[in-house]
């Protein structure tokens, strides 16, 4: 049975939310005109004519986008609608809002979206995406697609092995459901899905290059390019990234722990986290009539790994090269009544770890290993996808969409070699500070090469019964290679009560496919992998009002309450200090969003919102790490013609520990972030932007791992978050 737990307090915050929904503000309402006719006017004018133009907040940043009403999204049902009336809840992110926040990263952004919060793991500092409370250390509950192509990594079923963050610079407009979507998605669209729609020509249209410095020795540099060649509408990218990271200091970490069991000093903590990365990133987007190819290319070199693997200090760097193609036909007028897409899309990953750096440094273990630990791999990955789908709308009042699809993932390579755990070549134990030996297609390698298939197929229908009133319904059924099927169900009740007022009741199930590791690891960790597991899944349901009070005025509220099952969890085994993997874990959870952006004046915009969660788990604990609260407050300012003062406000609060961790709570913390942009939209002008971030300083930690099977805490005093930083950044269009 699924049950919704709302506490005293929760409907407390509801009832101020439903409050602010019918609040009468001032009206300062202004027309906004079309972005696209008012950037084509504006760009053809002299100078001299210029001067002449009230140029105001929304004519070159388009922060409102027409006031948000109209802020189309296509991630909840597959085609486009008003966020207003999608049959889920969504957030859409555009270009303008990216370029306006001075963000310089996909995490920055997404820390903008309600109910969302960007928490960081140990190894790597790779992102926790964290909705209304669910948190994981790998996060594979979160699904993440870039122009509809998921990116999930089939050994651990995240984003990847080496993630190494994403540039924005390309990036047209990012779609967030916040909520179930595997009626739509399939796997992993579990807490949220994050779509990222990269510029195609009609975006780009010209030649821009930019450049950015900042703090940590960070260097950026662009380039975007799109034009028309013989009928074919043209779009590349390139972008290039080098840090060396912010240099916090990690106080203390497992090796210090174990320093002081053996009256060692091996760890070399205290040092900076470590952090340096290489990245570049390359985008080729052709179309021609109903055909488009887009490949894209992603390097990650040199990518330090945080605080270790091992949650150790090392100067272990790793790297992984991405590739990517998608061919996509998509014809809306196949005949009266079908609007078809085709699409075959094909995704390859090859992570790589160094053999001559070590995970645990020299003297690890009371100086049983002289030269330190080390256990690397190589891993390399590939995933095809064909999908089919349609929409029809030949009958009164009903849009059905109809799809079907397939999907091959292959580990098709691992080599690893290791100074621990089993020797290969006799099946015992490899004794202390033995040398390196080759685990590689044996029986007793962390891991094997294995594939997964997947075949699915579902339907939605869309019916308009009454006027104002729309349901939809739908259901995916997905059938897999190794463990099983499973059905997912959406339902969504949308009723316009009046023409600014929307209200939605929203149903869904959700399910997370289990990962390699989780289902085949060998010898992993002291806990090797359950072929038998099954899916994790999770019921939500949700009540969301949308209101446009006011042409300048938009507020949000909703409400939601999920029941997650089945969660794969580490349990003790038989013997000391091993664990078995079972689908042994439960968390209820609710809570609310209220969200409002407000056009102040013609020239100062605001947006906020807030966000709260209460979970339990399978054992009545507060699961802990995740923030209960959030908070976030932007404001945009046109100081002077074409100066622009943005600010940036990021609340994290009440974050309890896991049950068990007797380390007190994690301190709440605020951020503050500042961007000075002089923007001229005119061809052959230079744009300018200086921005601070942390501008208080303030020692902002995320939590780390609780205590080990042994009481050992690995980074006991959590991971340090960027200091105060600066950048500077010059752009110039063609």
């Amino acid at each position: 049975m699924f049950k919704i737990h709302l506490n005293k307090r929760l409907m407390l915050y509801c009832c101020i939310g439903v409050g602010l929904l019918t609040t009468t503000v001032p009206n300062y309402a202004i027309t906004v005109p079309d972005s696209d006719s008012v950037y084509d006017y504006l760009s053809s004018l002299s100078l001299e004519e210029l001067g002449e133009v009230e140029v105001t907040l929304s004519d070159v940043f388009d922060i409102f986008d027409a006031v948000v009403a109209v802020k189309e999204v296509s991630v909840a049902t597959g085609t486009n609608q008003s966020t207003a009336r999608a049959p889920a809840v969504t957030s859409v992110i555009t270009a303008s809002d990216i370029e306006a926040i001075g963000a310089t990263d996909l995490d920055e952004v997404l820390e903008t979206v309600p109910g969302l919060h960007v928490s960081r793991r140990g190894f790597g500092y790779a992102p926790i995406y964290s909705f209304r409370g669910i948190y994981t250390a790998n996060n594979p509950q979160a699904l993440v697609l870039i122009n509809g192509i998921p990116i999930t990594s089939l050994l651990f079923g995240n984003r990847n092995f080496v993630w190494g963050g994403m540039p924005i610079n390309n990036i047209a407009r990012i779609e967030i459901v916040r909520g179930p979507g595997s009626a739509v998605f399939g796997a992993d669209a579990f807490s949220g899905v994050i779509n990222i729609l990269t510029k195609t020509k009609e975006d780009i249209d010209g030649t821009e290059i930019g450049t950015r410095v900042g703090s940590f020795d960070t260097y950026d540099a662009y380039l975007l390019h799109a034009n028309e060649w013989n009928e074919f509408d043209i779009a590349l990218s390139m972008e290039y990234h080098d840090t060396k990271g912010h240099g916090r200091q990690i106080e203390a970490d497992f090796q210090t722990a174990y320093d002081k069991i053996f009256g060692t000093k091996a760890s070399i903590a205290p040092n900076p986290v470590n952090l340096q990365q290489r990245n570049f990133d390359a985008n080729m987007n052709i179309s021609r009539g109903n055909w488009r190819l887009h490949t894209a290319y992603q390097g990650r070199q040199d990518q330090g790994t945080g605080t270790g693997p091992a949650a150790a200090l090392t100067p272990l760097r790793l790297s992984e090269d991405r590739i990517s193609a998608s061919l996509t036909y998509h014809n809306p007028k196949l005949t009266k009544n079908w609007d078809v897409t085709a699409q075959l899309s094909f995704f390859e990953a090859q992570s790589k770890s160094p053999v001559d750096t070590w995970g645990l440094p020299p003297g690890a273990f009371g100086g049983a290993y002289p030269k330190g630990v080390y256990n690397g791999a190589n891993i390399y990955e590939r995933r095809t996808y064909l999908n089919l789908s349609g929409f029809y709308s030949g009958f009164d009042k009903h849009t059905f969409r109809l799809g079907l699809g397939y999907y091959y993932g292959d580990l098709y390579k691992i080599t690893e070699s290791r100074n621990i755990g089993i020797n290969p070549a006799t099946g015992l134990p490899l004794p202390p500070g033995s040398p390196i030996v080759e685990a590689t297609d044996t029986p007793y390698a962390s891991m094997r090469e294995t594939a997964r298939q997947n075949w699915h197929f579902y339907v939605q229908d869309s019916w308009a019964f009454i006027p104002d009133w729309e349901l939809t319904a739908g259901v995916r059924y997905d059938e897999y290679s190794d463990f099983g099927s499973t059905t997912n169900p959406r339902l969504a009740l949308v009723w316009q009560m009046t023409p600014d007022l929307f209200g939605k009741v929203l149903y869904g199930r959700a399910f997370r496919a289990p990962s390699f590791r989780e289902l085949y690891g060998n010898y992993f960790a002291n806990a090797p992998g359950n072929p038998n597991l099954q899916p994790e899944t999770i019921d939500t349901l949700e009540l969301a009002l949308d209101y446009s009070a006011r042409k300048s005025l938009h507020l949000a509220l909703n409400l939601f309450a999920y029941e997650w099952r089945d969660a794969v969890r580490f349990v003790p085994g038989d013997t000391e200090g091993t664990f078995v993997i079972r689908n042994a874990g439960k968390q209820t959870g609710s809570g609310f969003e209220v969200e409002t952006r407000w056009l102040v004046t013609k020239n100062f915009s605001l947006l906020a919102n807030y966000g709260y969660q209460h979970a339990i788990d399978e054992n009545d604990h507060d699961p802990g790490l995740a923030p209960h609260q959030t908070g976030y407050l932007r404001t945009d300012w046109l100081v002077y013609p074409n100066w622009y003062l943005n600010t940036q406000v990021n609340w994290i609060a009440d974050r309890k520990r896991a049950f068990g961790d007797p380390r007190t709570a994690l301190d709440d913390y605020t951020t503050v972030d500042l961007t000075l942009r002089r923007k001229d939209i005119r061809e052959g002008h230079w744009n300018f932007a200086m921005g601070v971030r942390n501008l208080l300083d303030v020692d902002a930690r995320e939590p780390s791992g609780g205590p080990s099977s042994d009481g050992i805490i690995d980074i006991p005093n959590d991971l340090p978050l960027a200091g105060r930083n600066y950048f500077m950044e010059l752009r110039y269009r063609f």
